[in-house]
Formats: C-alpha cells, sequence, structure tokens
C-alpha cells in the first residue's frame, strides 16, 4: 500500500519495532583474498546491526533494514514499517531510491568510457563539452572527485526542506539547466585545490556520459553495470515518477518539530539524475560493490584512479577517491562505497578492500540526522564484530553532505 501523491502529510503511527534476522550460507563461497581469510574477519555482530536499525526507528524513522553479505553467507535485518501507519513490515527485497549512491554508478560508467579511450581522466571537461564550464582548469578527474569548485544548486533550491522539495517533486530539468543553476554562483574553491561536495559535479559526468557514449544514461547503466552483473532490482529511473515494483516508501521530516512526515515516494527525482536517481535492493547494491572491489567492473588503471583517496576531514576516517567514499572503522578495516541521501531515504552501502563482505542499510527517513547516524551504526558491527572498541575509537558515523545544511546530509 503506497500513499497518494496529493494530500502528502503522513498522520505518524506506531512504528512496529518487531525485527528479525535471516541466515542464509553462502552456496559456492569464493575464498577471502590473501592477508582477509575468512578465518581472520570478525563474526557479523547481528545483534548490533539490528540494535542500529531499533535505534533509527526510535529517532524517527518508520522502519529500517539492513543485509550483509560475506563468504560465510547473508544476515538481514529488517525493524518498523515500509510505509508509515500500514502495518507492512519491512522487506530487504523492496527496492528502495538509493540517492548518491547513484555516484558511483556514474563513476564506474565515466571511468569505463575512459579506458575505452573516449577521454582522459585529466581531460579539461570543456575539451568535450566547449564553454560548458567558467574555467577550463576543471577537469574530468576533478568532477569525479568533488575538487572543481561548482557550487552545490541544490544549496538554495532546498533551503526549506519540504516546499523546496513539493515545488520540484515533478519537474523535469535537463542536465544543463542544473549546470546553469550551479553557474548562477561562483566557483567555491580553486579547481583541483580541495574538496567540495557538490551534485553539481555528477551532473556534469551525466553529461559527459551521455556525449561520449552518444546514448541516453540510463542505456549507458544497463548495459555497462545492471546487466553485466545482474541486477535484477535496479534502475535508473527518470522522469517517471513511480518507483516501480515492490518497493518502500520514502518519508521526508518536515523542518518544523513534531510535524508529520510527508510521503516523498513519487517524484521525477530530475533535480538529481545522475547525481541520484537510481534504485536498488540491499541484495543488489552489495553485489555491485563487492564487483566494483573485485575488479569485475574497471580495468586495473581505472580502479586503481577511482580507489586514489583523499581525506574529506580532519577525523582521519573519511575519504573521497573517484564517486567513491572510504571509512576507515576502529577494527583497522577500510570499508569502500558510498551513502545516499534523496528525500525520504539515508542509505549505507559499502565493502570490505577484497569484497568479501559487503553491507547495505536503509532508513525510509530522510532530514532527520539521528536517523542518518544511528543507521551509520550498522557499520562497525557489520565488519567489525561484537568486541567492544574504545568510545575514542569507534568509527562516527556523522552527517556528510549530500543534500544542503536545511537536510540532514550523509
Amino acid at each position: 500500500m503506497g500513499f497518494p501523491t496529493s494530500g502528502r502529510a503522513v498522520v505518524a503511527g506506531v512504528a512496529l519495532l518487531s525485527s528479525f534476522t535471516v541466515w542464509a550460507p553462502a552456496a559456492m563461497a569464493a575464498p577471502e583474498a590473501a592477508g582477509s581469510a575468512a578465518s581472520e574477519a570478525p563474526a557479523i555482530d547481528a545483534a548490533g546491526v539490528r540494535e542500529a536499525l531499533l535505534d533509527a526507528v526510535a529517532l524517527g524513522a518508520p522502519g529500517a533494514m539492513a543485509r550483509v553479505d560475506g563468504a560465510g553467507g547473508t544476515v538481514a535485518e529488517v525493524v518498523g514499517e515500509r510505509s508509515l501507519g500500514t502495518g507492512l513490515p519491512m522487506d530487504t527485497d523492496h527496492r528502495f531510491r538509493v540517492g548518491s549512491v547513484t555516484k558511483s554508478f556514474s563513476a564506474v560508467v565515466l571511468l569505463q568510457l575512459i579506458g575505452e579511450g573516449a577521454a582522459g581522466l585529466d581531460d579539461p571537461v570543456n575539451a568535450h563539452l566547449p564553454g560548458l564550464l567558467p574555467d577550463d582548469r576543471i577537469t574530468i578527474r576533478h568532477v569525479l572527485s568533488h575538487r572543481s569548485g561548482l557550487w552545490d544548486y541544490s544549496n538554495d533550491m532546498f533551503a526549506q526542506t519540504v516546499p523546496g522539495f513539493e515545488a520540484v517533486r515533478d519537474e523535469v530539468f535537463t542536465l544543463q539547466e542544473l549546470v546553469d543553476l550551479s553557474l548562477s554562483q561562483p566557483l567555491t574553491v580553486e579547481p583541483g585545490s580541495a574538496y567540495a561536495y557538490s551534485n553539481a559535479n555528477f551532473v556534469v559526468a551525466g553529461m559527459l556520459i551521455e556525449h561520449l557514449s552518444g546514448r541516453p544514461l540510463a542505456e549507458e547503466y544497463q548495459e555497462r553495470v545492471i546487466d553485466p552483473l545482474g541486477l535484477a532490482d535496479t534502475g535508473y529511473v527518470h522522469p517517471d515518477p513511480v518507483l516501480p515494483g515492490a518497493h518502500i516508501d520514502g518519508h521526508l521530516t518536515p523542518d518544523e518539530a513534531g510535524a508529520p512526515l510527508v510521503d516523498s515516494t513519487e517524484q521525477t527525482v530530475s533535480w538529481a539524475q545522475s547525481a541520484g536517481a537510481v534504485y536498488s535492493t540491499p541484495a543488489d547494491l552489495n553485489r555491485f560493490f563487492a564487483a566494483l572491489l573485485d575488479g569485475e567492473l574497471l580495468a586495473p588503471e581505472e580502479l586503481d584512479a577511482m580507489l586514489t583517496m583523499a581525506p574529506t576531514d580532519a577525523t582521519g576516517t573519511r575519504f573521497y577517491g573517484l564517486g567513491l567514499r572510504r571509512y576507515d572503522l576502529s577494527c583497522d578495516v577500510s570499508v569502500y562505497g558510498h551513502t545516499g541521501t534523496v528525500q525520504g531515504y539515508y542509505t549505507y552501502a559499502f565493502t570490505s578492500e577484497d569484497g568479501e563482505r559487503s553491507l547495505t542499510a536503509m532508513a525510509n527517513a530522510s532530514n532527520n540526522g539521528a536517523v542518518n547516524t544511528a543507521l551509520g551504526g550498522t557499520l562497525e558491527a557489520a565488519f567489525c564484530g561484537a568486541e567492544e572498541p574504545p568510545a575514542t575509537a569507534r568509527f562516527a558515523p556523522a552527517a556528510e553532505p549530500d543534500l544542503p545544511p536545511g537536510l540532514a546530509r550523509n
């Protein structure tokens, strides 16, 4: 059961706090990479994963779910409702909007084109899209690493969370129009000088994909990533506002304290497109990131470039490569993937360096930083196990920018 697209406010109900664990052994588990054998990896802390999901629901999400896939099998946890007030339980087989996890898909497609000789990573963007950007120094590498200085147009678009969303939920933008919105403001940093997250970067990446390939974005995602990996529940949907198939409903938290959640499931996501319009499931996202780290999607040179990381803050635990994040956890494990925020959904999708263990966690609420932070607690439980690290060592999943300050970012 979904919510209507008019009369958007959702009356808060009592969330289901029940949860369950599903464990299934891997039929033909691949051996762990050298130096990271399955016997050496900490056991998945299923109780810790569940606790993080329960916290996310207690803090305001209608529901939350997580799936961990590894050499030993699968652990799946669900808590709460997939559609507020319906009593329908969360389901890890249902689709949801992955938000900025889309950026990893876009980076893979563009890097494949680069590997085929269609462009060079250090080519100026304007060499392929003449006159698009105001500075010829901005390269494709700068765009994929958020070091271009392009201003994030969503800062103004969503300065007021719900009014901003309602103003664009049915709109259809061209990629050029989104770039023009970004260029209404000056560059935020000198090209290449500093990390400055901006959705505009991956709008430009989308334009490059279409220009270099001569084909629409949806076709490039499908033929280069989705079909080769058999991601049956993953797609790029734009501008159709309907999330196809069995799916999780999204819920947007208004800025006003105590206001009812707003159903945000149906939306064009045209404001994001190649920066955020992919949908998927936990199983598919785990397969995608495991395949990426295992070298199934990119040649070694392009994968090495994607994995070349620079710090994004002063914690020494957060890094960004080319459309890919790295988090360094308390157990000396580094995980690679991306976070996602789109109206109504928070996502963490990460895999170990050898691709042998992958986690996707999702809560169906956004603009609630406490929910986002709680959901991030699944990382330590999934990859570090049950041993409690010192408080100062535990990775802190504080919000990072996918959306502007008016929204809780991740």
